[in-house]
């Protein structure tokens, strides 16, 4: 399935929000997104974006629910499953990745063709924020796919936030000690499943590609570039060849975060860009930083690698959530002994010390995709001076001069031990199977 396949499936059954009024991508189109995106959670198609022939697509991928369509399981099942994606969807396709010639299919266009979108109020230019980076291990010619926001310099040049671990800025500093460039393409409308590749823990020696193809349980039909020598999805709807120069960085930014804050102007990578080559017709993918759609993959990721650790180290762990932001795990336990949330607790910030700012612990009767619900567990079920501890002076991210992000907040939401039943949830009778339409006109 492509990624225009799963749009016309969103636009099928009312999922797809469609603007034909012209809108302006610079500012107005990130505007009118967000506050649609609040309203609707919808993907939304904007058909008339000024200064470009190119439709926009956003919010394609923004709920818990889509993602786990493009995979066939359940939205509460991406916890257990997300650490498992190499083996999810049967066995690989044979020839997973087949080589075809779509020459014909193709156009090439210059950059500034593009939609270039500036979307917070201080960003210093427009950036390509869904484009998902495809490169080849220097030495082994392993394939990774993985995203970086990318700013608009001109025609021939890019500046890219590799930030420090990524596989991708592994292999930048590899070529660079070997004193050449390295090959990249930036994939934007890729097929879906590599969409959740390109976000997924996957080791370094994984061809995440592969992965892509055995998740859609068909082969990944692949073209050759035209300017560089790598491969590409045939499907993507847009694709940006080029190269990392070695040893140069140029300022790039400010810009709007994922956080909410914005990142200061640094030295980056500088992608020099070689061609672009589109389909007809093609389809031009926009994230809005910050949003569901962004956010969503980071939170998945975290979670499963918390829910992989410690069920390895403690039993009774259910589920594991960020909500309702990356730095706040919640985690569903089967209570099994007096201390077990707090053993629990201190496990997640062993598990991960990066992400695991604050962490909450709740029984198996709270729905944890409901900050409502979680809410109440601590409200009605923590002694703020017994459940909840403070670790002072801890390091969270790896660069945080200021250490604005130091300390950790642990609070044990579950039941006290040996008295459940005085913490029973009432219930009342039949709500679960009451269809309000039954009862009231026009619900």
């Amino acid at each position: 399935m492509s990624m225009r396949d799963y749009m016309e499936r969103l636009r099928a059954r009312g999922d797809l929000l469609v603007v034909d009024r012209e809108i302006d991508p610079f500012h107005e189109l990130a505007a009118v997104t967000h506050v649609a995106m609040k309203t609707w959670g919808k993907a939304i198609l904007f058909t008339n974006v000024k200064g470009t022939r190119f439709p926009v697509v956003t919010n394609l991928y923004g709920t818990r629910e889509r993602l786990a369509e493009l995979i066939g399981i359940r939205p509460d099942e991406f916890c257990r499953q997300w650490s498992n994606l190499a083996t999810l969807g049967g066995a690989a396709p044979k020839d997973a990745l087949p080589l075809v010639d779509v020459d014909d299919d193709l156009v090439e266009v210059k950059l500034s063709d593009l939609p270039l979108i500036t979307y917070s109020d201080r960003d210093a230019a427009p950036y390509f924020t869904s484009a998902m980076f495809i490169a080849k291990e220097p030495e082994t010619g392993v394939g990774n796919l993985s995203f970086h926001r990318s700013m608009y310099v001109s025609d021939s040049e890019l500046r890219c936030r590799l930030a420090p671990r990524h596989h991708l800025t592994l292999y930048h500093e590899k070529a660079e000690k070997m004193g050449k460039p390295l090959e990249a393409a930036m994939l934007i409308g890729p097929p879906p499943t590599s969409f959740l590749t390109a976000a997924s823990p996957l080791p370094y020696d994984v061809d995440e590609l592969e992965v892509a193809a055995k998740l859609a349980g068909r082969p990944i039909p692949m073209r050759k570039c035209r300017h560089i020598d790598l491969e590409v999805p045939a499907e993507t709807e847009i694709v940006i060849e080029g190269r990392f120069l070695p040893n140069i960085r140029r300022p790039e930014g400010p810009f709007g975060e994922f956080m909410g804050y914005y990142v200061p102007e640094g030295p980056n990578a500088v992608f020099e860009v070689l061609g672009v080559t589109v389909r007809k017709d093609a389809v031009f993918h926009s994230i809005l930083c910050g949003s569901a759609e962004e956010v969503l993959t980071l939170e998945l990721s975290v979670s499963a690698s918390i829910y992989q650790r410690i069920s390895a180290a403690l039993p009774g762990i259910l589920d594991v959530t960020c909500q309702p932001f990356v730095l706040h795990s919640v985690v569903k336990i089967d209570q099994q002994y007096e201390g077990h949330a707090r053993q629990v607790m201190l496990s997640v910030i062993g598990a991960e010390p990066t992400w695991a700012k604050v962490v909450t612990v709740v029984d198996e009767d709270v729905d944890i995709y409901d900050m409502d619900d979680v809410m109440w567990a601590v409200l009605t079920r923590s002694r703020p001076d017994k459940d909840v501890m403070i670790i002072p002076e801890t390091p969270s991210f790896y660069r945080d001069p200021q250490k604005d992000h130091w300390g950790k907040l642990l609070i044990d939401a579950t039941k006290p031990f040996g008295r459940k039943e005085e913490f029973t949830r009432k219930v009342i009778r039949g709500a679960k199977d009451v269809r309000l339409s039954d009862w009231f006109d026009g619900a």
